[in-house]
């Protein structure tokens, strides 16, 4: 792997501690992930309706992170980097000492969510930025299989810890606590990145700029698309199908390790074919998948039902994988690196304009209409996304 990154990365960028750092937040995000979803359903005792808020809550940073980012204008990305890793340190600790409120718990949420919500655009930004010219589709594909190499060792872990131990009130907490011990490790490691992304402080703090409308409209569709996926997939297999831990963890296994191999092939395809044909192509996946996912209980027996839906998950997985191609698309646009953090960052906030709405109302449709009304939504906002991507320009002729 460290051989092929440096074909992809220029050598005096601090690439090295950068990947470093992106797979031990990736362990630390497989460990975290890999028991929340249970823990709020078994322990916090929270409903489908109740995740939906959880969920709002979750995706209130990504909204807000605009105006932090704006508050945080004089750093550099690596600074930037660091700081969520802090809040990220911070909500994990606090998850693992607060009694199981939904109101301390989300609030928890709210923390950890806050700071990888800022470190979410800064691995972007740094991955284009220390990428050489032309590879930008393949760095952010390595970037992106680096941090599956850590989930899925979180994922393992999970898988092995719940299959020998089984007071799983006590293993949480102690999930939780690993947790945020990796993050701060993962802390140390980027201290050796040096600040390259300095901002210019002449620059405004909040950057709207009309070149980019398409790519604002772009993130609103995914961030609505992706959201039922991310917040109602796993718990339709918890409270739907009654998944345990290990079984959700042996899951998430195996999506890391299908995004994995494909990260870095999403990365080259973007780079060849360009990335207007892979956001187009990548709903016609999404269809099926939501079908499947929302449908399945109807047409086959529960425990073939189960099945279905999870290889549809992973599925889901795979394709999401797509979404880099925007980020490329900025790159084309942009005229600095420093425009490409700051639209990024921007993007990011717009996503979530929709994604909080999804997140909040999700659980309500869920209640009175059903998944099947849920993964429909799903699909139609996934075709919503191709069609309009179908109608931007490309600047730079890609790769053959």
């Amino acid at each position: 792997m460290w051989k092929r990154l440096e074909t992809i990365f220029r050598p005096e960028s601090k690439y090295r501690a950068f990947f470093l750092s992106v797979i031990t937040v990736g362990l630390s995000y497989g460990l975290y992930k890999g028991v929340i979803d249970n823990y709020l359903a078994e322990i916090v005792g929270m409903s489908g309706f109740d995740k939906g808020v959880s969920e709002f809550f979750r995706e209130l940073p990504g909204l807000l992170l605009v105006f932090i980012l704006a508050a945080l204008y004089m750093y550099s990305a690596e600074q930037i980097y660091r700081i969520g890793a802090v809040f990220m340190l911070a909500g994990l600790a606090s998850q693992a000492v607060v009694p199981p409120s939904r109101v301390l718990v989300i609030l928890c949420i709210f923390i950890y969510s806050m700071g990888d919500h800022m470190q979410l655009g800064m691995r972007s930004t740094l991955s284009l930025q220390y990428s050489r010219e032309g590879s930008g589709g393949e760095a952010l594909g390595m970037q992106n299989a680096a941090q599956q190499i850590g989930t899925l060792a979180g994922y393992l872990f999970i898988i092995v810890a719940f299959f020998f131990i089984r007071d799983s009130a006590w293993l949480y907490r102690a999930v939780f606590v690993l947790s945020a011990c990796i993050i701060g490790l993962g802390f140390v490691s980027s201290l050796r990145m040096t600040d390259e992304s300095r901002p210019d402080v002449n620059k405004r703090r909040f950057y709207f700029r009309k070149k980019y409308s398409k790519y604002y409209m772009l993130e609103v569709f995914y961030g609505a698309r992706k959201q039922v996926f991310l917040t109602f997939g796993p718990y339709v297999l918890v409270l739907f199908y009654g998944a345990n831990a290990m079984v959700i963890s042996i899951l998430f296994a195996v999506s890391a390790i299908c995004t994995f191999l494909a990260s870095p092939l999403v990365g080259k395809l973007i780079d060849r074919l360009g990335y207007k044909t892979v956001m187009v192509a990548d709903t016609l996946i999404l269809v099926i998948v939501c079908f499947f996912y929302g449908f399945a209980h109807h047409i086959f027996p529960q425990h073939i039902a189960f099945i279905v839906c999870c290889v549809n998950y992973i599925l889901d997985s795979v394709i999401s994988l797509a979404s880099m191609a925007s980020n490329v698309y900025v790159q084309d646009l942009s005229d600095s690196p420093e425009e490409v953090r700051a639209t990024i960052s921007t993007g990011v906030s717009v996503n979530h304009l929709i994604t909080i709405l999804i997140a909040l109302f999700g659980g309500w449709i869920w209640k009175v209409l059903g998944i099947e009304t849920l993964f429909v939504l799903s699909a139609v906002l996934g075709l919503c996304n191709s069609a309009y991507a179908a109608t931007i320009r490309t600047n730079k002729p890609h790769r053959a």
